[in-house]
Formats: C-alpha cells, sequence, structure tokens
C-alpha cells in the first residue's frame, strides 16, 4: 500500500480550496473515509463510478479497498492531485475531466459497478434521480452509495405520514432498497457546510410487472405536486386517474402523503 500524504497537505500544496460554485466541500478524515468505502461491501477488483472526487479522499479510500475507479471531475485544479494518485495506484484509477450530467456511465462501463461518491450539493439529487429513473431494469450499477444533505437523504427514505415522504421516496423504493448507512457531521468537511450530512445506500430490487416507470413519475408528478390538495383534485388533470382510484378502492379525499409506495404502484399499474 503506498505511503500518501495528508489529504490537507494534498490541498494546501496545490493550492485547493472549495468551491462554493460547484457545491464542493472536501472530507479529510481518512478514516472516516475508509469506513465509507466499506458500505457497499468488498470492492477488490470491483469497477466504481466515483463523481467529484475533488481532491481525492474518498478516492484513496476507493482505491485502497481495492476498487477500479473511474472518476469524473470537472474541476481542472484537481487533475493534478488525482494524477498523483494514479501514479500511486497503477492501472486502478480512471480520471475524466467532464460534467457528470452529460456523461452516461453506459458509455464508461462493459460491467456492473457500484456508484460511490461525496455528491456535489448543486448536483446531487439530479444525479441520483437519473440513476434511478428509466424503464430498463435492474439497471447496470450494482449499488448506490451516496452522500447527502441530511435533508434529502431522509426525504429518499420517507415514509408516508411524514413530511419527508414525497416524489423522492416513491422513486427511491418503488423497485429498490434505500436506507441512511451512516450521518456524517458537518464538522468532518473543510469548509464545513451549514447543515449535517447523510449517506444513502441503495441496491436495486425487483420491478414490479405491468408498471412504467414514465406513468409512475407522471401519476407522482401530480399527486405530490399538489400535495396539500385531496387526490381527487391534485390527479383530475391526469386522464383515468381518477377512475382508477375507484376500482383499486382508493379514497379520492385522501392526500398524496398518504399512499404507500404499493398503492402508488397499483395505481400506475392500473393507467
Amino acid at each position: 500500500m503506498p505511503d500518501l500524504p495528508p489529504i490537507r497537505e494534498v490541498i494546501a500544496r496545490h493550492g485547493l480550496q472549495a468551491s462554493k460554485a460547484l457545491g464542493q466541500n472536501f472530507l479529510l478524515d481518512e478514516q472516516l473515509l475508509d469506513r465509507i468505502a466499506r458500505i457497499p461491501g468488498n470492492l477488490k477488483d470491483k469497477a466504481v463510478l466515483e463523481v467529484g472526487p475533488g481532491p481525492g479522499g474518498l478516492t484513496r479510500a476507493l482505491l485502497r479497498a481495492g476498487a477500479r475507479v473511474t472518476a469524473i471531475e470537472m474541476d481542472r485544479r484537481c487533475l493534478p492531485a488525482l494524477a498523483e494518485l494514479g501514479d500511486a495506484f497503477p492501472g486502478q484509477l480512471k480520471v475524466i475531466e467532464g460534467d457528470a450530467m452529460k456523461v452516461a456511465p453506459a458509455d464508461l462501463f462493459s460491467e456492473p459497478y457500484h456508484i460511490v461518491a461525496n455528491l456535489p450539493y448543486n448536483v446531487g439529487t439530479a444525479l441520483f434521480t437519473g440513476w434511478l429513473s428509466g424503464e430498463a431494469w435492474p439497471p447496470q450499477w450494482s449499488s448506490l452509495t451516496l452522500m447527502f444533505q441530511e435533508e434529502v437523504a431522509r426525504r429518499i427514505v420517507g415514509v408516508p405520514g411524514t413530511s419527508e415522504y414525497g416524489r423522492l421516496a416513491v422513486l427511491a423504493q418503488w423497485r429498490a432498497q434505500a436506507k441512511i448507512a451512516m450521518k456524517v457531521h458537518r464538522s468532518a468537511f473543510t469548509p464545513p457546510p451549514k447543515v449535517m450530512s447523510a449517506i444513502v445506500h441503495v441496491v436495486p430490487g425487483a420491478m414490479p410487472e405491468g408498471v412504467s416507470a414514465r406513468v409512475l413519475e407522471r401519476v407522482t408528478e401530480a399527486a405530490f405536486g399538489q400535495r396539500r390538495k385531496m387526490l381527487r383534485q391534485s390527479l383530475k388533470g391526469l386522464p383515468g386517474a381518477l377512475e382508477a382510484l375507484d376500482r383499486l378502492g382508493i379514497d379520492p379525499q385522501r392526500r398524496a402523503e398518504t399512499l404507500s409506495v404499493t398503492e402508488f404502484v397499483s395505481l400506475a399499474g392500473e393507467l
């Protein structure tokens, strides 16, 4: 195992400062980073996609775990530090300079892969929903291990009847299992963000038969778009939705946040 300098030293030597515009917050605690790298399980010789590696704190933890890492980084200031990591772990690290929002993981891998990332706050939710969307299932990724603001993490694992439950929870849970694997205190970051963070771990499950992902997205968009209104109001613009509620025996006076993920799936199946 190569003897690497502390991440703080790497940041100082390359003159790196976290960019607010890029949603960056650097993690420096190597023990914490190693714990994060263990969440997906044994990564020895496994392919891993990392988004926004920055100076490479999590990257080095993944490399130490034996992973073959493909990292997408749009901040070219960080590329020299990542190149040093590549030299320290020959053949294990590939760095792509670019915007992860514009890169299709399917173009990068010909095998199953894990996604492990301290996601930039400003694009984290958009990337997450993109990885969970689409008709093709199971996905090529084997698991998602992602850092979010704790508020977002709670929305991903939200349960019916709570303020956190919404479209994001249904999207994450209707054909996958999601859990909060670890909470991370704001003081672990440089600079410290204003909010606490949490790591969400998601593994794909079975996709219910006879249900279109796009239809489910339309149903949840309409239902939660007016979440304070009864379903008879929020879904009236969706052709056939009120009749489907009647066939399923779902009271149209209920609100979206009271419906279980299973009920949303059943409704999408009827449509």
